[in-house]
């Protein structure tokens, strides 16, 4: 897998696929620009190198795909210069416009996804993408789980290059995959436990200790049946994967309680083998706080992925908060987070600076941690693009050119 320090970029058409997939408010402004930020030094080394970046990305809302222009205007208050919009991504009318722009200069194409060749991985639309540019480079780790055509397909067709952000992801996920400082404390949360549970299976063998949250404590235990609630993911393998007799592994021992709708009026604290089964658990309990919080302290290398309950509700926000105020303790600890929620979490606890490394990955970095190389990374290293296509632990660092 090249990287940036490799290419030689003056005067060339850089495509660059980046995840510019970003909320955005009632007026278009871009309410939360952390993964725009994260590939800002890419786009700059490509100026500086002379080059005519041309960014590709989509965005989507709750009704499907929207256009990307709104992003056009906060690129350009973050970079301090114009980026060129163009309405399309393909064909001869956009390869002239791009023929127009001088080296250093910025292009974004309008959403990858108004084309529905883009999701299908079709392999004549990803021609047609590389038609547009000289050389690609992929700074959208969060997007390269998935075998798209911009993210899998334009690597076949053109020089292609890992940009300094996914480089950097790689860097930082590998320190936990490889090598790491023990003990390693890998605190998995949030509610999805099917994303969930080949990441749990996976880190198991690497961690020396696994801190599971709530929701997803509860999940693993009803799957058992040692506690009540419904039987769920019984379809997947993979959940019965998970030894609760392994010392590695920390189960929720109480949990704040409220009924399934979580009506109001009705919370309490109690131990998990105590769940009523018209009851859920919305947040760790107080014991199960303190207990991972004695473990979090003596960590060398520290992972974290989901928040421990439902963080955003005041009366469910205990155990996240104990748990993040714990990580930032843990002063000599190498500490990386990544996750929609969890970065929301971080941030709603001013914790940012506590954290060695926050990855832009959600999906991306859980299907990197459950031993899989990814799409978009298998490309750039001339290996096949099917999803999870081989064990991620044969994937070499990317070379350097300090």
């Amino acid at each position: 897998m090249k990287t940036l320090n490799e290419g030689k970029f003056k005067n060339k058409i850089v495509l660059v696929r980046c995840d510019f997939n970003v909320a955005l408010d009632d007026k278009g402004r871009v309410v939360d620009d952390f993964r725009i930020v994260k590939a800002l030094p890419t786009i700059k080394f490509l100026q500086k190198s002379g080059a005519v970046a041309v960014l590709m990305s989509h965005i989507e809302d709750e009704s499907g795909p929207i256009s990307l222009r709104p992003v056009v205007r906060h690129l350009e208050s973050l970079l301090g210069c114009s980026v060129k919009f163009l309405k399309d991504c393909v064909g001869d009318k956009v390869k002239k416009e791009i023929a127009q722009v001088l080296p250093g200069q910025l292009i974004l194409f309008e959403n990858l996804r108004f084309h529905e060749e883009e999701k299908a991985n079709d392999l004549d639309f990803a021609r047609r993408l590389a038609q547009m540019g000289d050389c690609y480079v992929n700074e959208a780790f969060s997007c390269s789980h998935r075998a798209h055509a911009s993210i899998a397909g334009v690597s076949r067709y053109l020089p292609s290059y890992a940009g300094l952000l996914l480089e950097e992801e790689i860097a930082n996920l590998q320190k936990i995959l490889k090598n790491p400082r023990h003990p390693l404390v890998a605190i998995i949360g949030g509610v999805k436990f099917e994303t969930k549970i080949r990441v749990i299976a996976n880190i198991a063998n690497i961690a020396d200790h696994v801190l599971i949250g709530s929701k997803i404590g509860a999940a693993v235990l009803s799957h058992k049946r040692q506690i009540a609630g419904p039987k769920t993911f019984q379809s997947d393998p993979m959940a019965g994967a998970i030894d609760l007799t392994s010392s590695k592994i920390h189960l929720p021992i109480d949990g704040v309680m409220a009924l399934k709708d979580a009506s109001e009026g009705y919370l309490r604290t109690a131990a998990i083998g105590m769940m009523r089964a018209e009851e859920d658990i919305y947040d760790i309990g107080p014991e199960t706080a303190k207990f991972f919080s004695e473990i979090i302290k003596d960590a060398k290398t520290i992972f974290l992925n989901g928040p421990m309950g439902w963080f955003e509700k005041r009366e469910f926000s205990a155990g996240t908060k104990t748990i993040i105020e714990a990580i930032s303790r843990a002063h000599g600890a190498w500490r990386v987070a990544g996750g929609g929620q969890t970065l929301e979490a971080i941030r709603k606890y001013n914790a940012q600076k506590n954290f060695n490394f926050l990855s832009t990955g959600g999906g991306a970095m859980l299907e990197y941690l459950a031993g899989n190389i990814l799409p978009g990374i298998a490309t750039l290293s001339g290996l096949p693009a099917e999803e999870n296509c081989r064990p991620l632990i044969a994937m070499p660092l990317p070379k350097r050119n300090d």
